[in-house]
């Protein structure tokens, strides 16, 4: 309860902020379940339609991030988010009362813009954010977006067979509310600089950040990792009980395991925090899914004395995947946007998001190739040992980074390393992006003159803190 506690440290804008983070993650994971069985059951569309209605829907939201991103770094956090709710709101409301092919497609887009343009601007406000703590607050991010699918998943799968549109129009009530209470709390403040190019010029100096890119791509096995909450568990728990909802005692218990979120991060704060932690936590996500490999190959149970040591084998596996994700994922985060200037925080996070949402898809679909051939081969270890190659070379990839010094920390500025700087941006922006004078003379080259080199050789020699 401590970070429910913690909350109350924050102001009020933020605090709002994580209610509408936890509406929105429990919205999303009651929606699908219940949107699939509507429009098959209600609407009498095809599996086709159904598919389309999905399918434009996360097309919308993955799609729109990189717009969201820089629609936050030109109108401010503030507008985008405000926005965001707001498209939700209507994107419900057209669920509630739509009844045909069209207007369904219509809402799916709405609620896909609304994701596009919430997610960035949220991240963008609390990384800009003045006088907060920022490991904490994206630790308080993950908590709330955390609990909030899970017991969206445990709600979609209860009330899977009740009245679509009665859910809807609660949705849509509430997140009218929020997007009244987001307008009178959050701060009115401007953008965080005033942009000096083109909305393509910024999207070319992010995509020229080979840094940050290489992060993206080397983050990518997290994502898919914390997918399969959605894919492998479900099965895992369904074969290991031989009950359509076990899988409601593993989300429960990472429920249970995310209050501690605050505490971990605390403590991960004192020993280093931000780069130091996230490969070691994509490790613990990785050697999650070996434990279930002592049971996938067993038959199906016949009685609880079957069932109770291969469920408890599979929750030491989903608290190894819970707490390992409580230590990567607010550290990365939290060093998104010092991978170039303040400015473009919301821009940085859009692409990084676009990149989670194709790569978690991909590995989806890698995951689930995987658990077919499982059942044709008779190989049932394939999808875990699979997953676990996906965590392991993505800790892999961010522990290289971390060793050859390309991720960014607190202490210095943002690595400009192999970035490129969009035509029309001037040496001022250059130096905004690397801290100083020094950094925008020597944009290219990924080390500083004089004293500012000695000083950060200085500080590789020192002991971690």
């Amino acid at each position: 309860m401590k970070a429910f506690r913690a909350t109350r440290e924050f102001p009020l804008a933020l605090r709002l902020l994580l209610i509408n983070q936890f509406g929105v993650d429990i919205g999303f994971y009651i929606l699908v379940p219940l949107l699939a069985v509507y429009l098959r059951r209600d609407l009498g569309l095809s599996a086709a339609s159904v598919g389309l209605v999905l399918g434009i829907r996360n097309l919308g939201q993955q799609g729109l991030f990189l717009l969201g991103g820089s629609a936050t770094d030109r109108l401010g956090p503030h507008t985008v988010i405000i926005a965001g709710c707001a498209l939700r709101t209507l994107g419900f409301s057209l669920f509630a009362f739509g009844s045909t092919l069209p207007v369904v497609c219509a809402a799916s887009v709405l609620n896909g813009l609304a994701a596009g343009l919430f997610y960035p601007s949220t991240r963008a406000y609390v990384a800009l954010a003045p006088c907060v703590r920022k490991a904490e607050a994206f630790a308080l991010l993950n908590v709330y977006a955390t609990i909030g699918s899970l017991i969206g998943l445990v709600l979609g799968s209860v009330v899977c067979g009740t009245d679509f549109r009665g859910w809807a129009v609660v949705g849509a009530c509430v997140f009218a509310l929020l997007t009244v209470g987001q307008a009178m709390v959050l701060p009115n403040s401007p953008p965080a600089a005033a942009s000096r190019g083109s909305v393509l010029g910024d999207w070319l100096e992010v995509f020229g950040n080979r840094r940050f890119l290489l992060f993206s791509f080397a983050t990518t096995g997290m994502f898919i990792v914390e997918n399969q909450l959605c894919l492998l568990l479900p099965e895992g728990a369904r074969n290991a009980s031989g009950r359509e909802g076990a899988v409601g005692v593993l989300l429960g218990l990472g429920a249970v395991a995310n209050c501690f979120q605050l505490p971990i991060t605390r403590a991960l704060e004192r020993h280093g925090g931000g780069p130091r932690w996230v490969a070691p936590g994509l490790v613990v996500m990785a050697l999650s899914f070996l434990p279930p490999l002592l049971i996938c190959h067993r038959q199906p149970p016949t009685g609880l004395a079957q069932i109770v040591p291969r469920m408890v084998i599979l929750s030491i596996g989903s608290l190894l995947l819970f707490g390992g994700t409580m230590v990567a994922h607010p550290a990365v985060l939290e060093m998104i946007p010092r991978f170039g200037r303040e400015s473009l925080a919301g821009t940085y996070f859009g692409l990084f998001y676009v990149f989670a949402g194709l790569t978690a898809a991909g590995g989806n679909a890698m995951v689930g190739w995987s658990m077919d051939v499982a059942k044709r081969f008779a190989v049932p270890w394939l999808p875990w040992v699979c997953c676990t190659c996906f965590g392991l070379s993505s800790a892999t990839a961010v522990a290289l980074m971390y060793r050859m010094r390309k991720l960014p920390d607190r202490t210095g500025a943002p690595g400009v390393e192999g970035t490129m700087i969009s035509p029309g941006l001037s040496a001022t922006s250059g130096a905004e992006a690397g801290g100083g004078p020094e950094a925008a003379g020597s944009w290219g080259t990924g080390r500083l003159p004089g004293p500012a080199r000695q000083a950060v050789d200085d500080a590789e020699r020192q002991p971690p803190r």
